[in-house]
């Protein structure tokens, strides 16, 4: 699911029906099942994610520093780096290597899912002090 999807359905699931605030209150253990269970997905998503990154970054810093094989260069159809680079100077071209910033974009975008969902599952969990309080509203306006 994407963050677009995410949000579309979240704006439509959290919409109170203002007529029905009972039936909106036994909603919300579902709806906050729901979502903790997509952020549980979601965060799994990108602990996977932050591991593929790593184990890439570890990659990419032999083949930089001329340490990996030639058997795994095959295997990972790179051409061998010829260039002979200064310790210090690894960090630049790791940091604009393509494949790491593709994946470092995944990382970033399914940590901004996670934070959203965070938030979502908080809003939830505290729904039913929105419903309370519309319902002590419609109490005073009622003159009660």
């Amino acid at each position: 699911m994407t963050l677009e999807e995410l949000q579309e359905q979240v704006q439509n699931d959290l919409k109170m029906d203002e007529t029905n605030l009972s039936l909106e209150s036994i909603k919300t253990p579902q709806l906050h099942n729901k979502y903790l269970n997509i952020y549980l997905d979601t965060k799994l998503i990108l602990e996977r994610k932050q591991n593929e990154f790593n184990r890439l970054r570890r990659l990419k810093w032999e083949y930089y520093t001329g340490k990996m094989d030639a058997e795994v260069l095959e295997h990972m159809g790179w051409e061998p780096f010829d260039l002979k680079i200064l310790k210090q100077d690894i960090a630049i071209y790791m940091d604009g290597d393509d494949d790491l910033i593709a994946l470092q974009e995944q990382v970033r975008y399914y940590k901004e899912i996670c934070a959203y969902l965070d938030a979502t599952v908080k809003e939830v969990t505290y729904r039913h002090n929105k419903i309370r309080n519309a319902i002590d509203w419609k109490k005073f306006l009622g003159g009660q």
